[in-house]
């Protein structure tokens, strides 16, 4: 087996148990318009990374990583349960803002598109 393999899937399958976990169980509204968008877990399963994205602007990004920090333990004690892992790992939630960044290029591609070109035609 390749090395971080068993790390890739089982990162995989710790996303979506934290995304459902996310829309049915935690209750805090401040995490509700949070999309969880991809997962770094070391490859001994101790440590992950889970990214996660927002569009809004820099107070409901903060608020959200609250939300989160705070959802942090109920969610390790829930992965705990439904997962049979040796250790549950320690997550850390990041703002990945690649979907911002996709959002404001696909705008300057439209606004480029519609301006007329300016100089003389050949």
């Amino acid at each position: 087996m390749l090395p971080g393999r068993r790390a890739s899937r089982v990162g995989d399958l710790l996303l979506r148990e934290i995304a459902d976990l996310l829309m049915t169980k935690v209750k805090d509204p401040r995490v509700k318009k949070t999309t969880v968008t991809g997962i770094s877990l070391s490859t001994d399963l101790r440590y992950a990374k889970v990214f996660y994205s927002l569009i809004g602007d820099e107070q409901e990004i903060l608020e959200a990583q609250k939300g989160l920090e705070s959802a942090t333990g109920f969610i390790k004690r829930e992965i705990g349960l439904r997962m049979d892992l040796k250790y549950v790992p320690d997550i850390a939630f990041r703002h990945d803002r690649s979907l911002a960044e996709g959002d404001y290029m696909e705008k300057l591609l439209q606004k480029l598109k519609t301006e007329e070109p300016s100089g003389p035609e050949t």
